[in-house]
């Protein structure tokens, strides 16, 4: 790993100042305790109440980067940051109940065995399917030993999120566009957009989550973040001179920045489709899906990337996609392919080992996180993205 806080996640090395107390492990909470403090009975909690378990207590969402009123905080996960350069950050995007804190989790080490343990990152309960309900909410931020700092986000094309967005006249109670009041479905549209360009922005790798094969939303949406992030610079692009708040100039003032320190920064992408049948999970069908992946983003910024192989010249190094079969087809003893809980290893150790784009300079783990609360304000500016809003507005496509 560079000391531009970039790529290599396999490398170990960490600050000596590092706290000792991971963010992301919760203290072991015993039966007795929990029921103590909720008034509830008895007795360990088992495997399927975890979950539920999981819900009733303290919610950590104070320390939210991108809170449910789409404001960027920064003072409160800046206490569990140090002064060390050595670090990753990957996120996840995906749709509701694809995942993506499960994969989440498994990147971070969780060990689900462990008695009292609960997940650094909620998954979603029987409680929670019932409600309707989403179980992350913004950016939730979790960093390991290793200095990985882990970006779980809510999910977008969200039925949950819009109806705690809309009001009964149809317009958004977020703005998410600059203080413009807008209709909720097309404030929920931009939502999405703005999530995947603020990670691609300031993240070293994301894990874009889908469902089945034949899912390509998730597709569509990223091909519309890479064809509205202009003019955004990486984390370690911006001067930290200048408060959060103050004005962060015009977009050609910003692209002039960007072009002071070379190519317009992009995160590499890694396409994870979950929830797999045993027939998708063929060879020659994954041959073909990695095939339809490469072609569909052969022109966009997320395949420029070159590859280090000696063996490939200049030729783009190809977009990675993982495939996870459904958890159920693990319990059947003739699956012909790998298992559920293998995929997820399998997955995990390849993402820890993969060397993603460095930023454009040294910038250490806190003040990445105070250029990226000044990204955000810029991605809620953006006069492309204004544009592209004006565009769908007049589609027709959403209510006025």
């Amino acid at each position: 790993m560079s000391s531009s806080g970039g790529g290599n996640v396999s490398s170990s090395n960490s600050s000596s100042s590092a706290p000792k107390i991971l963010l992301a492990k919760p203290a072991l909470v015993t039966a007795a305790a929990a029921a103590a403090k909720y008034n509830r009975g008895g007795g360990a909690p088992d495997d399927s109440s975890a979950a539920s378990l999981r819900s009733r207590l303290p919610s950590v969402a104070f320390l939210n980067l991108l809170s449910d009123s789409w404001d960027f905080h920064t003072d409160r996960f800046l206490p569990f940051l140090t002064d060390n350069t050595d670090f990753t950050v990957i996120g996840v995007i995906g749709p509701p109940g694809v995942g993506k804190s499960t994969i989440m989790n498994q990147i971070y080490g969780f060990d689900a065995t462990s008695p009292g343990m609960l997940p650094p990152f909620a998954i979603e309960s029987v409680e929670t399917k019932l409600l309707a309900k989403h179980c992350t909410i913004g950016i939730e931020p979790r960093i390991t030993s290793e200095r990985i700092i882990l970006l779980d986000t809510q999910p977008v094309f969200s039925p949950s999120v819009l109806a705690e967005m809309i009001r009964s006249d149809g317009s958004s109670t977020i703005s998410v566009l600059g203080g413009e009041s807008l209709p909720a479905e097309l404030a929920h549209e931009l939502m999405s957009i703005q999530l995947g360009v603020l990670l691609t922005s300031i993240c070293h790798m994301i894990l874009v989550v889908s469902e089945g094969v034949h899912d390509n939303n998730m597709w569509r949406l990223m091909a519309t973040v890479d064809l509205l992030k202009h003019s955004l610079p990486d984390p370690s692009s911006l001067s930290l001179s200048h408060p959060q708040s103050s004005n962060l100039g015009s977009d050609k003032e910003t692209k002039d920045k960007i072009q002071e320190f070379g190519e317009e920064y992009m995160a590499s992408l890694v396409f994870v489709h979950t929830k797999l049948r045993e027939q998708d999970m063929a060879p020659n069908y994954l041959v073909q899906m990695k095939k339809a992946l490469n072609q569909y983003f052969c022109s966009s910024s997320f395949n420029k990337q070159k590859s280090t192989s000696p063996h490939s010249g200049s030729d783009p190094a190809p977009l990675e996609l993982f495939c996870i079969p459904h958890k159920s087809n693990s319990d059947y003893p003739g699956t012909q392919y790998e298992s559920y809980y293998s995929s997820l290893w399998k997955l995990r150790d390849q993402v820890l080992s993969m060397s993603g784009p460095s930023f454009s300079r040294t910038v250490s783990e806190r003040d990445w996180l105070k250029s990226s609360g000044k990204i955000w304000e810029l991605v809620k500016n953006s006069s492309t993205i204004s544009d592209y809003c004006r565009t769908l507005q007049s589609s027709g496509l959403f209510r006025r």
